[in-house]
């Protein structure tokens, strides 16, 4: 096995690297040697997680303190069966344990079902790498490539290894996902004098990395997590991922019930011993099953299984919209957002650069249109190019679509282009002015003068298929193509340039770049002077007196849905936070054009912030919201500092070393279409269109399902209040409403633990459900994100809880009362009669009661209609009550009798004081919130 340490192959020859390899870079390897070392050395992929086996995944499901809860209930019913004789099935505990299995197999089918859409979001086409073997080049795939494999790299190709460059030709790579740097880099093979930095590592091409111009050989270094990709993979293992707000609050609100169910069970269970003297064995027994019913009646069963139902429902609803979560308890962690850190390009912008100003001596143009689709128009002022205008800038376009190595490409309907974006632009925009086609067919390619680093310029020499004349077209930075000037374009004829015109023509330069544009100066001149039979090589002399045609003003133009959306956000109480690696003018410019700061604010640059101390940088991150030139660490350092300051921090990011930014995050969030695999292991949700307004739709989603969460925690919770209400209060004024005398029992309960049970189960789980996918009632997007310390369940909402559910309890005691003979009303019925209707009661109240909690505030006519699945539920709770009262196995099952139409009119009036009641809570709510 052949082992070398390559980290210092920067700075070693690269025909020492090659033997070093054990490699003729003039053949490569031969098929068997390649074959050997990915069999001795596995592939070249990134190590994944370890796979969690299904057992794992499924016994996480029972990991929740709501879940124990339940487990606990399900022991102490088969503790109270066993002690009554074990007769029968123990009803309670089977029930109670299959709403637990039904929760975990919810759980886990939707996880399984969101990893599977984060694994077909990443199953593209697999990426291949040219490589010589045995003196050959073939395509194979990426994953095969291994140490000393030579890459023959091409404009437009992914760089499919860590590899040290043999020789470069105008070579440019993108490394922006790994350095962060937004601009390509410009390479060779000269072997550095020192160790450098990564960004600085002229000579070495990196794995995730792409060529945008240029061709190059090298030879494979590292594969695997031998690359630089690969330790910055290691280094996320050592970022801990917090819990998102979700799980934070079913965690307190599971301690929370855990408590008040043994509380209430004790107080209950003690008061019944002392009220009623309870002395026997029997009747203890009789107090214990009591204790159990109410923690039973207490603790919402249906509400895991709900939550994930309600959560499994939302990422399904949000995987359609391009947004695929990974985790269920992410998915309300979006709306708790209170500040989105996101990237500018290809997130807020479309990252197409387009030219937007066209600058001659005649004066200015603009483009119009959106995207590579060639379709707008050159105007002044809203009219069509005229005069010398019209020639002048269609020269200049079309000298820059010849001097240009980008391609324009349709398929499908949809434009496309390979190479540099800005040099693309040129095409796109030379179609847009009509004739600039036919000029460019005119012309055929003879020889070419790279654009490099050093020159910040490039050249071609093209010959006119009519008459045979030679031109040189060239483009590069403005301030230098000027220098290799000496007159300017001026309609059809040229103009000396003299040091007066030379100025102004900066001037107009330096007006563009002060409006964020990124400008390309375009020149020309006959080129008579070479050889008549081609030029063969030509090199940087004949750049000399050149024709200045005039300078594009180049824009990554912003999305036009971003504005829209970043103004959702603010009126959200969300603040958005740019942060980019461009220019600080650029940034302020987009900023400002989408509305993320005033204009003329301030941006802050990566530079800025390692200066600043802990308590400026805290300042800092509070007033400023656009960061530029920054590095990933940087994006590290200001998500830490959000997060210190109470805020629920969303990251963007693409590159691989936006990972452990994201990983630290609250809500991480992962570019679909240019994130890295690494990056995407490591967000919480990935976006399918790379689109902000896809965060902002996401948060507002994220904010209903929270409220739908509420909405059937409310309800609920005061439900479940009502039956611990009805069956203490029953048991505490037995005397008073005539229980004692309608029977020889010692204790005579109001409700029996069946019918507790049917309530829980059968009558609230339908509407609750219904109400986790209620539409948008409230407007969600008028409020303010959620605070860290913020409850679910706030004081406000907990005495709603305590309130609805005591006058549940009145009104099912009070039925009782009516038709129970004695009490406070003389009635005539049955004990059995009377008992099934202060059941039947309770269940319409609870009915009445799915309609009052859809709004903390709002009437309950307010869309009264909008959720068929509610009216659903409703019915078919009432149908099932009807079958329980009337049917007499059910009869038999849970002690009802049979109830008339009297009964079942007074039944529903007196649940329905439950609605009235809340009406008048919120009308009381409403105008205190007025004042």
């Amino acid at each position: 096995m052949i082992v070398h340490d390559m980290q210092d192959a920067s700075v070693v020859d690269a025909q020492a690297v090659a033997e070093r390899l054990e490699v003729v870079p003039a053949t490569g390897l031969s098929d068997a040697e390649a074959a050997r070392r990915l069999e001795e050395n596995g592939p070249n992929e990134l190590r994944g997680k370890d796979a969690i086996p299904t057992w794992r995944k499924i016994l996480a499901q029972f990991q929740d303190p709501l879940i124990y809860l339940l487990l606990v209930a399900v022991v102490i019913s088969l503790v109270s069966w066993a002690i009554e004789g074990a007769d029968g099935v123990p009803v309670d505990a089977v029930v109670i344990a299959l709403v637990v299995i039904l929760n975990a197999v919810l759980g886990y089918t939707q996880e399984s079902r969101a990893e599977d859409a984060v694994a077909a979001l990443g199953s593209m086409t697999a990426a291949t790498s040219t490589v010589f073997r045995g003196g050959e080049l073939k395509t194979v795939p990426s994953a095969e490539l291994v140490v000393g494999d030579v890459l023959v790299l091409n404009e437009g190709d992914a760089v499919g290894a860590d590899a040290r460059l043999l020789s470069a030709s105008a070579l440019r790579i993108q490394e922006a996902s790994l350095t962060g740097e937004s601009e390509a880099v410009t390479k060779n093979a000269a072997t550095l004098a020192e160790p450098a930095p990564l960004a600085e590592r002229r000579d070495m091409v990196y794995k995730g990395t792409a060529v945008v111009q240029g061709v190059g050989r090298a030879v494979v270094t590292g594969v695997g997590m031998s690359t630089e990709v690969g330790a910055i993979a290691e280094m996320l293992d050592a970022t801990e991922e917090e819990p998102t707000p979700l799980q934070v609050e079913v965690a307190y609100i599971s301690k929370m019930l855990g408590i008040v169910v043994v509380v209430i069970a004790l107080i209950v269970m003690i008061t019944i011993v002392v009220v009623d003297g309870v002395t026997e064995p029997a009747d203890f027994v009789v107090v214990l099953l009591l204790g159990v019913s109410l923690a039973v009646a207490a603790v919402p069963e249906g509400m895991p299984a709900i939550l994930s139902v309600v959560l499994a429902i939302g990422v399904q609803r949000l995987a359609r919209r391009n947004a695929v979560v990974k985790q269920l308890n992410s998915v309300e962690a979006l709306g708790s957002a209170s500040v989105i850190c996101t990237d500018k390009t290809g997130t807020l912008t479309r990252n197409e650069m387009m030219i937007e100003r066209v600058v001659t001596s005649s004066g200015s143009a603009d483009v119009s249109g959106v995207g590579y689709r060639p379709e707008g128009q050159v105007t002044v002022g809203g009219e069509p190019l005229a005069g010398a205008q019209r020639s002048e800038t269609q020269l200049l376009l079309a000298a820059g679509a010849l001097a240009n190595d980008a391609q324009l490409t349709e398929r499908d309907g949809e434009w496309s282009i390979q190479g540099d974006p800005t040099e693309a632009a040129f095409l796109v925009a030379a179609r847009k002015l009509e004739g600039t086609g036919e000029e460019l067919a005119r012309f055929e390619r003879q020889a070419e003068i790279p654009f490099t680093s050093e020159r910040k310029m490039m050249s071609t020499v093209h010959r006119e298929r009519g008459d045979g004349s030679r031109l040189i077209f060239s483009k590069g930075a403005p301030d230098v193509l000027l220098a290799h000037c000496t007159a300017y374009q001026v309609g059809e004829t040229t103009v000396p340039l003299t040091e007066e015109a030379r100025a102004e023509r900066l001037a107009q330069v330096e007006a563009l770049s002060g409006e964020a544009f990124r400008t390309l100066g375009v020149a020309y001149r006959p080129a008579d002077d070479l050889p008549a039979d081609g030029p063969g090589e030509v090199d940087a002399s004949i750049e000399r007196d050149l024709v200045y045609v005039g300078v594009v003003g180049i824009i990554d133009p912003p999305r036009a849905e971003a504005a829209t959306a970043i103004a959702e956000a603010h009126r959200a109480g969300v603040r958005v936070i740019m942060i980019t690696g461009d220019h600080p003018t650029t940034a302020t410019r987009i900023a400002a054009d989408l509305g993320i700061i005033e204009p003329g604010g301030r941006a802050v640059t990566g530079a800025e912030l390692d200066t600043l101390d802990d308590s400026a940088l805290d300042e800092t991150t509070r007033e400023v919201s656009v960061y530029a030139r920054v590095s990933p660490k940087h994006k590290l350092l200001l998500v830490d500092t959000l997060q210190s300051q109470g805020q629920i921090v969303a990251m963007t990011g693409d590159g691989v070393n936006d990972a452990p930014a994201l990983k630290s995050a609250d809500i991480g969030v992962a570019m679909g279409v240019t994130g890295t695999e690494v990056t995407k292991e490591a967000a919480r949700m990935i976006l399918g269109d790379d689109n902000f307004a896809t965060i902002v739709m996401a948060v507002r989603q994220g904010r209903v399902i929270f409220d739908d969460i509420k909405k059937f925690l409310r309800y609920l919770l005061s439900s479940n209040m009502g039956e611990v209400l009805t069956v203490f209060l029953g048991v505490v004024f037995a005397g008073v409403l005539g229980l004692n005398e309608a029977s020889n029992e010692t204790i005579v309960l109001p409700l029996l633990a069946t019918q507790i049970l049917w309530i829980n189960l059968v009558t609230d789980s339908g509407p609750a459900l219904a109400m986790g996918v209620d539409p948008e009632i409230d407007d969600v997007m008028q409020r303010p994100p959620r605070r860290l310390d913020d409850r679910a369940i706030d004081p406000r909402m907990w005495r709603g809880i305590v309130t609805i559910g005591l006058v549940m309890a009145i009104v099912s005691l009070f039925s009782i009362d009516v038709f129970l003979p004695g009490g406070l009303v003389e009635g005539d019925d049955s004990l059995e009669v009377a008992r099934t209707a202060g059941f039947t009661t309770l269940v319409l109240a609870q009915l009445f009661n799915a309609l009052n909690a859809r709004s903390e505030t709002t009437t309950v006519f307010h869309g009264l209609f909008r959720n068929p699945w509610l009216w659903g539920a409703i019915v078919l709770a009432v149908v099932l009550q009807v079958a329980v009262v009337e049917i007499p196995v059910l009869q038999v099952a849970f002690g009802t009798g049979s109830l008339d139409l009297v009964h079942w009119v007074v039944c529903t009036a007196l649940a329905s004081v439950v609605l009235w009641y809340d009406e008048v809570r919120k009308i009381v709510i409403r105008g205190f919130a007025r004042r």
